[in-house]
């Protein structure tokens, strides 16, 4: 081919790497169920947990799809579109109810406006003049203007009075002479009065929860059956201290409403859903109460959980974006089954489950690093060599560029590379769930460089300490792959060198296995202190030169 590249490695190349790149049609033809769907197309009240990259934003547009396909009307918000500098950046210059205030009415504005294009496109809801009248209704609730600032009244009057007087003699000649006197007197008053009230300061848009929650109510009345399913994206983009706000309008006005359902996409580590006043008054949603919080995509896809499943998902994830809405023109001819796809693509069934296994349960990982290794490959099939390059240039750029600004996470990153795969020639290790929330520690699962795959075990030698399971990002360590330091299992047991996949309840044959944050910031203090002492060495030594 003129590209240099085999039919299926341009198809692989083309494959758009974000949801947001494709139609909706699109995304539900080429959605994946990992085990979420029948839990998403419930109608309680879910936030959806994921980092990026695992799938979140084609879940929803894939149930928004769902939901007008069977005559409800989804309204689906990108909350990274909503708000303006002001709101989301004014930082301590503006209260935080009002920044709150501004993104709700920008976000009750796309949620009228999606139910007004709902309308437009359902002949029975157009015609509907009690529908179309709550819209307006709800429309006037969300656009309320007031003046913050002084204001100066200012009166000025005026009264004028005024008199006039007239006399006359009217004289008769004939044959009975005479003489008339005439005398008048007219009086005229005028007064006015003006009021001038001039207003100085700025332009607010104000929210009233009752006047919104009422017109909610009422709109949703008009739709008899049918239900409104409000499908929230990147919550995580909004500002943390404004979120439990924006929770608390979802409480009050939103949830309590039988005929809508809200879903809520969010990165965990990065989610305020509720506030604690110093007055004791809480803000935002009560995660369990108000909102299931039950869906976790980090979850579902690791190769170390299920071979078998982890297999399947990228083969059809793969396959169904090669094959589903693609131009007749970039078509791979053959390609007719998942099972073509491995024989196609790559020299065998070992190279798939190396991408498998560098995807750590990441779509999108697996879609950069099946396009980059299968440009790499060029004309031939997809190798192992060829997905460890792929895997190595990717976590470099991506993940690896992501801790630049993090000085203190990329040490703790190559801290646990020397300590886990060098020195125990394992890929994973068991961190107690009261470190878990180490912003550092945080900051690599975040950057997609750690991976957890068992969350909560326990063991018998410690009743009430829970630990949770996380491997290395294979992009991370692929370097050391055939060298001396190659991991050779996931947890390290016992002191004989030996390996598990699955922990044992028996803590002491895993102690090996637990990393203890406290010796990395040990390590650091040590070292901060012979660089101070080095630096104060050379200082000395420079003054006894001079």
């Amino acid at each position: 081919m003129s590209s240099g590249l085999s039919a299926i490695n341009r198809a692989l190349n083309l494959i758009p790497k974000r949801a947001e790149s494709r139609q909706a049609e699109r995304l539900r033809d080429t959605f994946v169920d990992s085990g979420v769907a029948a839990a998403l197309e419930a109608i309680d009240h879910q936030v959806l947990y994921g980092r990026r990259g695992t799938g979140k934003t084609h879940a929803l547009r894939y149930l928004e799809t769902m939901v007008g396909a069977r005559g409800g009307i989804a309204v689906y918000v990108d909350l990274r579109t909503i708000g303006s500098p002001d709101g989301l950046f004014a930082g301590q210059t503006m209260p935080p109810t009002e920044r709150a205030a501004r993104l709700l009415v920008d976000l009750l504005g796309q949620v009228h406006d999606a139910l007004l294009a709902a309308a437009i496109e359902d002949e029975a809801l157009v015609t509907d003049v009690v529908f179309v009248r709550k819209l307006d209704d709800l429309l006037a609730s969300i656009t309320t203007i007031r003046i913050a600032g002084e204001v100066e009244v200012s009166r000025e009057g005026e009264q004028k009075d005024t008199e006039t007087t007239g006399a006359g003699v009217t004289l008769g000649l004939g044959p009975k002479p005479g003489a008339e006197v005439r005398l008048s007197t007219q009086g005229a008053e005028e007064r006015r009065e003006l009021l001038r009230e001039t207003r100085r300061g700025t332009e607010q848009r104000i929210l009233n929860f009752s006047d919104v929650a009422r017109g909610l109510r009422e709109l949703a009345a008009t739709l008899a059956t049918r239900r409104v399913w409000l499908l929230l994206d990147e919550w995580s983009s909004v500002p943390s201290e404004i979120q439990p706000f924006l929770g608390e309008f979802l409480v009050r006005c939103v949830l309590p409403l039988q005929m809508f359902t809200v879903k809520i996409a969010a990165i965990e580590q990065q989610s305020n859903f509720r506030v604690y006043q110093p007055d004791g008054l809480t803000i935002g949603i009560e995660l369990g109460a108000d909102v299931a919080a039950n869906l976790d995509l980090d979850e579902f896809m690791v190769f170390e959980q299920n071979e078998d499943k982890a297999r399947s998902f990228f083969k059809g994830l793969l396959f169904k974006h090669l094959t589903s809405g693609v131009d007749l023109e970039d078509k791979v001819d053959g390609l007719d089954t998942e099972t073509d796809l491995v024989s196609m693509a790559f020299t065998d069934r070992r190279a798939f489950d190396e991408l498998v296994r560098a995807a750590e349960g990441v779509p999108r990982d697996a879609l950069n690093i099946a396009a980059k290794a299968a440009l790499r490959a060029a004309e031939r099939k997809v190798s192992v060599p060829d997905v460890r390059s792929a895997a190595r240039t990717w976590f470099q750029a991506d993940k690896e560029a992501a801790l630049r600004g993090r000085e203190e996470a990329q040490r703790l990153l190559n801290w646990i590379i020397d300590k886990v795969i060098k020195q125990k020639r394992a890929r994973g290790f068991m961190v107690n769930q009261k470190a878990i929330g180490a912003p550092l520690l945080r900051a690599l699962f975040d950057a997609r460089v750690l991976h957890v795959v068992r969350r909560g075990y326990s063991a018998q030698d410690e009743p009430g300490e829970r630990y949770d399971v996380y491997v290395i990002d294979y992009g991370a360590y692929v370097d050391l792959v055939h060298t001396k330091y190659e991991p050779l299992g996931l947890l390290p047991f016992a002191e004989d060198g030996g390996y598990t996949d699955v922990p044992s309840e028996d803590l002491r044959a895993l102690r090996r296995a637990i990393l203890d944050l406290d010796d990395f910031h040990a390590s650091a203090d040590d070292s901060a202190e012979g660089t101070a002492m080095v630096t104060t060495g050379t200082a000395s030594q420079q003054h006894l030169d001079l």
